[in-house]
């Protein structure tokens, strides 16, 4: 064994100065391909690696996707006793199966992954303040704002269930942190119904609480667990039934969790596949019927008649008459069609005609010009000829 005495200056931690006694072993690390031992020597490098790996753990955290009350008593989710009363009642009624949360008569909604946990709301929010409020989200389709069963006052907290999963996601994502009635709200999905193991707040369990209660929870959306800095007592946790961290697998503190989705079925992928396609089918139909009334109205527009003729065959018009109006009809588009055939030759003669003519015109205006510069020029000749004969 090797003593090893260093001084190490943590001016930076505003301490003293820190005298630290290391004891280590030659320890042979071996390698597969190596014939030689090699041996660590300088302690230096467990204090850097550690301090490395601490650093990068400052930010990281977790979220619980079960509950269990010893670890959600926990600030980094790896404690295997339990800290305060409440946590022991949680586990008692955990143990125990006292608490049934499909068992609840209030609960609302009939889907929980459409269903929101709506916390720390104001004693003077009402409910038609708060669906106010959560509708910019999506259409909501129960609500219940939580009360006290004698007094009838506010408990601060309420459960909104929407139309769709993707409003319940898209009012998740942004409407945590908002302010209603001057109060910022925090907004997490129904962990009752979704979360495995969970027990409410009253029993001991649930996430959240005061610092002045003394009874934090973590694993929310709120107080996540912080990455643990101290060895993992994995065997401790395994023989508790707690899970342990994700190593490895860490969030960023400001990533958003998602929430548990719905697992799809083959049944349901068919159905959704069948739903698609009558979506198709009525999407064409009701282009069919509007291609249909936008025909129909266009051709009442060109015939003025044709009110006249769906009366007569709203009053009971025979199949004849049908057959005569169709005819009728025939017969005037085919008088039309005439009619601009011949308005079309017509046209065609006349420009035809003034094209002529002013081709006529321009060469007999040109053959005057012709002819009025010829007896110019023997004008000319003979003025010059007379002049040299004089």
């Amino acid at each position: 064994m090797l003593m090893v005495r260093c001084d190490i200056d943590a001016t930076w931690h505003g301490f003293m100065n820190v005298l630290l006694i290391i004891c280590f072993e030659f320890t042979p690390i071996h390698f597969p391909n190596k014939q030689t031992p090699i041996f660590q020597t300088h302690p230096d490098h467990f204090i850097q690696t550690n301090t490395m790996n601490n650093s990068s753990k400052l930010n990281s955290v977790f979220y619980a996707h079960s509950y269990h009350p010893i670890q959600a008593g926990s600030i980094d989710g790896t404690d295997i006793l339990p800290h305060d009363n409440a946590v022991y009642r949680a586990l008692l009624c955990s143990s125990a199966g006292l608490y049934d949360p499909f068992g609840d008569p209030n609960v609302i909604g009939e889907d929980p992954y459409c269903t929101l946990f709506v916390g720390r709301l104001s004693r003077l929010t009402t409910e038609d303040t708060l669906r106010k409020a959560m509708s910019k989200y999506g259409a909501v389709k129960n609500m219940r704002l939580v009360r006290h069963i004698v007094t009838g006052a506010s408990q601060g907290y309420a459960f909104v269930e929407y139309e769709s999963e993707r409003e319940m996601q898209r009012a998740y994502e942004k409407a945590h942190h908002s302010v209603i009635d001057d109060s910022e709200i925090i907004v997490d999905y129904n962990r009752q119904q979704l979360m495995p193991g969970w027990i409410p707040r009253r029993l001991g369990g649930g996430l959240g609480g005061k610092k002045e209660s003394g009874q934090l929870r973590f694993g929310g959306r709120e107080r996540p667990f912080r990455a643990p800095l101290r060895p993992i007592p994995l065997d401790d946790l395994k023989r508790l039934g707690i899970p342990p961290p994700p190593e490895g697998n860490y969030m960023s503190r400001f990533e958003i969790p998602s929430p548990p989705r719905r697992k799809r079925s083959h049944s349901d992928r068919e159905d959704k596949h069948s739903r698609s396609r009558r979506r198709s089918s009525s999407r064409d139909h009701s282009y069919n019927e509007r291609r249909s009334v936008d025909a129909e109205g266009r051709s009442r527009k060109r015939d003025p008649s044709y009110d006249e003729r769906q009366s007569a065959d709203a009053d009971g018009g025979s199949r004849k008459s049908h057959r005569h109006d169709r005819s009728y009809h025939y017969d005037e588009h085919e008088r039309r069609s005439n009619s601009r055939d011949r308005r079309y030759d017509e046209r065609e003669d006349n420009s035809r005609k003034s094209r002529d003519s002013r081709r006529h015109d321009r060469t007999s205006s040109s053959h005057d010009d012709h002819l009025r510069s010829d007896s110019r020029r023997s004008g000319d000749r003979e003025q010059r000829s007379h002049k040299r004969h004089r």
